[in-house]
């Protein structure tokens, strides 16, 4: 199944049913009084947040949502039935938005969050709503509303409580399939990774956290360049970063350079990123020539007041020691 995290749908709900004229017919009584009962409410489109879901792939060939129409209302002082609700189910992290993307609608989060996406039309007033002192026989009955309809863009966020950062190739996917039961594609070419993939982390600890592999990232990707922001909105909703950098010589990258460029992307894409803690955990120091490399950017990163980790994903050298720092960090916030 492939990964959608956008999609555009169609909502329409139910129109109102129209409300009766109708009057009693008795043996008898050649003068029944009016019967004509209401017409039921048009059904309502919902998107809920539902866990079963992964991302958005079913809503990209389904993009029609329709209720139904309340029923009309009857004689004999009959109302009609309401129309049925339907129910449009989206991952938690799904962002609403009206179809130009200028205004968000709802932000569904949290499991069984419900946003009415379509109202569905009110039902019309039959005849003897309308009795009354003065009008003992009313003729008039209301036609049913009609129900909204409109264009919905579809935005997933996914939710996690760690993002894995990093130019393509440093080593993301090795590294959440060595801490969690992930079981990404791995392969040593750009964008392996072409949707996030998310990982649970247990050490047997009472914090547990779940880690979402962010697809590589290139120069330019707030711009779009690459697969540029379709993938770093994932990154909005992590509480804690962790920045991946190759320490290989043989891959011809410089790790400062890299982190400083991965950085400026986070911040010309979303300025409140800068401020997200960021854990810097240096990969691939099993090489040749990696000790000396990551020498050199310890250096730097020690100018900068920040701390940085040696490992090797592969090998599982240093994992236990950046997973300290991960929980440590994830806890500080939870007591924040």
């Amino acid at each position: 199944m492939r990964f959608i995290d956008e999609v555009k749908i169609f909502v329409k709900s139910g129109d109102g049913g129209h409300g009766c004229v109708s009057f009693r017919k008795e043996k008898f009584v050649p003068r029944g009084g009016p019967d004509g009962g209401n017409g039921g409410h048009g059904g309502d489109v919902i998107i809920v947040a539902d866990s079963q879901s992964m991302n958005l792939y079913d809503l990209q060939y389904k993009k029609h949502f329709r209720a139904k129409r309340g029923v009309n209302g009857g004689s004999s002082d009959r109302h009609g039935k309401n129309g049925q609700n339907i129910y449009v189910h989206v991952p938690p992290g799904t962002v609403i938005y009206d179809a130009d993307k200028e205004n968000i609608l709802a932000d569904l989060d949290e499991q069984g969050q419900e946003f009415t996406a379509a109202k569905g039309g009110g039902g019309g007033r039959g005849n003897a709503y309308y009795v009354s002192s003065t009008n003992r026989a009313p003729r008039q009955a209301q036609d049913g509303k009609p129900g909204d309809e409109k264009w919905l863009v579809l935005e997933l966020k996914l939710i996690a409580d760690v993002g894995l950062m990093g130019f393509p190739s440093v080593g993301k996917s090795t590294l959440i399939a060595a801490i969690s039961k992930a079981s990404p594609k791995i392969a040593a070419y750009p964008f392996t990774t072409l949707s996030p993939n998310l990982g649970a982390v247990d050490r047997n600890s009472q914090r547990k956290f779940i880690v979402a592999d962010i697809p590589g990232l290139i120069e330019g990707a707030h711009l779009g360049v690459g697969l540029g922001h379709k993938f770093l909105r994932h990154i909005e909703r992590t509480k804690v970063l962790v920045h991946l950098i190759d320490l290989d010589p043989q891959s011809g990258r410089d790790p400062i350079e890299d982190y400083e460029a991965m950085n400026r992307e986070l911040a010309k894409y979303d300025e409140k990123l800068t401020d997200r803690p960021q854990i810097i955990a240096a990969n691939k120091i099993d090489l040749p020539g990696a000790g000396e490399n990551f020498e050199a950017f310890a250096g730097y990163c020690r100018n900068l007041g920040r701390e940085v980790t040696s490992i090797s994903a592969k090998d599982g050298v240093g994992l236990d020691e950046l997973l300290d720092r991960v929980e440590k960090q994830l806890a500080k916030i939870t007591d924040e």
